[in-house]
């Protein structure tokens, strides 16, 4: 029996939800105390090994004030090559598994994970799968042995690591299973994952959010087009199907996934979750849970049973926070040391860069993940939750500044584009220059057809919809900065096909939404064909 199965059948509903979602109750004073208690122990852990004497020095802290007063903040280069060679021997104990990131900038980078540590993040696994089942307070829907559709990149990437870990830790029945499907490519997985789903149906649902629209919106385009191969002779499939079919006539429209896939759950990371959220509910049946995931803590954060901010979890990493005016002193300066806030000092609206502390032995301190994170609100009066719920707003850098009036962030520009009701294949977006006159250059694949000044116009009208700084900026300069590259059908395909032919991995197929690099502009400019029609 795997380790969490028998506590499904020893507790009571009450004493479940408590095991996997009491940290909803706690305060933020109860909070920061446990916070404190495995600080002091990490530093006991991680003070003697190699690399903890490296970044703390060779005076150990013994609170929390002097953690944060000796040890600098530290990024990726204070842990090479250790970490990019797995150099155990430097840690403070073995770890039970390694994982990469998604590799920005063309390199992975390499986090070790300690077995105590594992359990931990395998029991925030079932946090998350229990609040996405739920809309209620302390009411668990889901138990060991449930079908879960995966629809994410594998080991050793973070999310593939983390579902052979929890496969270690809880039954659930994989579609596709693991071990069967190792060779195959990520779309071959996913339409095999969707085969076995067709005859046996889904419980949970994991996934990136925007994979499950572009699913959605091409099962939707092709359902009236689609004809009987053998595999969907089976009789469970032919039942599926014949009942989706029934259901989408009866509430005329098209069928959708959800009329062949109800799922109890959805599980989903990355800041287009919220913007999806609709789509994919109507697409799929449920509304999304998000949560915040990276390689270096894997599960940090997660939403409640009402689907809204994010928590963190108060035992998954010690948590400290630079606030966005310090960021910008460091990015003027970057020689300049940014000062940090704790947990119980967070506040209302404010955008903040995370910094993590690993525990349970492992070596990141005070590391600097340049992530920023938005506070939208210190309780929830709706759940009664009373701690601050926070959500991932972008990169640290990964902006596109006009005239010093406004910053333009992926997640804002994405949710300007989604409001646009356009149909989007895909996009990216760059800063240029006409003389001295900054401009934002869009280039985008659409479904249907515009001209690229309805686009521009389109995008900058509902960019002044969502960013308050955007909206001055015609008044200040007499112009609208919006400029639009239309992409003939088929350019980000051909991308992502030159990519793999090129060996690229997986987490670098696609082009980056904001700053792509000039090598990136010249790939899609390449392959356009020369035929796009520019503003």
């Amino acid at each position: 029996m795997h380790p969490e199965d028998k506590y499904f059948q020893k507790l009571t509903q009450p004493e479940l939800w408590r095991r996997y979602c009491g940290f909803l109750d706690f305060s933020v004073k109860e909070f920061m105390a446990v916070q404190e208690q495995l600080l002091l122990d990490q530093m006991e852990r991680v003070w003697a090994s190699p690399l903890g004497r490296r970044v703390m020095g060779d005076r150990k802290p013994a609170s929390v004030e002097e953690f944060r007063a000796l040890v600098p903040l530290t990024t990726y280069d204070n842990y090479e090559p250790y970490l990019s060679e797995k150099r155990e021997d430097a840690l403070a104990c073995k770890p039970a598994l390694w994982c990469h990131s998604s590799g920005r900038m063309g390199q992975f980078k390499w986090f070790p994970h300690s077995p105590e540590f594992l359990e931990r993040a395998n029991r925030a696994c079932l946090s998350i799968v229990t609040l996405a089942s739920t809309n209620e307070r302390g009411k668990v829907n889901i138990a060991p042995g449930f079908k879960f559709l995966l629809v994410l990149p594998p080991a050793p990437y973070m999310s593939g690591s983390m579902i052979d870990s929890m496969a270690k830790h809880v039954s659930f029945r994989a579609l596709p299973p693991r071990d069967s499907v190792s060779a195959l490519g990520f779309q071959e997985r996913v339409a095999a994952g969707f085969q076995m789903a067709l005859r046996d149906g889904v419980d949970v649902i994991g996934a990136i959010a925007s994979v499950l629209v572009k699913m959605g919106e091409q099962f939707e385009e092709q359902a009236s087009r689609t004809k009987l191969t053998a595999s969907m002779l089976h009789p469970a499939v032919l039942s599926r199907l014949i009942r989706g079919k029934m259901r989408s006539k009866r509430e005329h429209r098209p069928m959708l996934p959800r009329d062949l896939w109800p799922s109890r759950a959805i599980v989903t990371s990355g800041m287009d979750t919220a913007i999806y959220k609709n789509a994919i509910e109507r697409y799929w049946g449920s509304e999304p849970c998000e949560f915040y995931a990276c390689a270096e803590g894997l599960i940090l954060a997660m939403q409640g049973w009402n689907k809204n901010g994010l928590y963190f979890l108060p035992d998954i990493a010690f948590y400290e926070f630079i606030p966005e005016a310090e960021v910008r002193k460091w990015q003027a300066d970057a020689s300049y040391q940014p000062s940090t806030v704790l947990y119980d000092e967070l506040r209302e609206g404010q955008l903040y860069e995370v910094v993590i502390t690993q525990l349970y032995g492992m070596p990141l301190l005070r590391y600097r993940m340049k992530d920023l994170i938005r506070i939208t609100g210190l309780t929830d009066p709706e759940t009664g939750v009373a701690l601050p719920h926070m959500q991932f707003q972008r990169r640290v850098g990964e902006t596109i500044d006009l005239a010093a009036l406004a910053r333009i962030d992926e997640r804002t520009l994405w949710q300007a584009l989604a409001n646009t009701g356009l149909r989007i294949v895909d996009w990216s977006a760059c800063k240029e220059y006409d003389g001295e006159q900054a401009y934002l250059r869009l280039f985008v694949e659409l479904k249907e057809a515009a001209t690229p000044e309805r686009v521009a116009a389109l995008v900058d009208e509902h960019l002044k919809l969502v960013d308050i700084d955007y909206r001055d900026i015609e008044s200040y300069l007499g112009l609208q900065p919006i400029r639009v590259t239309l992409l003939p059908k088929g350019t980000f395909l051909r991308y992502t096909e030159r990519q793999r032919k090129a060996g690229a991995d997986l987490a670098h197929l696609k082009p980056p939404h904001v700053n792509p690099s000039e090598d990136t502009l010249r790939a899609l400019r390449e392959l356009s064909q020369d035929t796009a029609h520019i503003a």
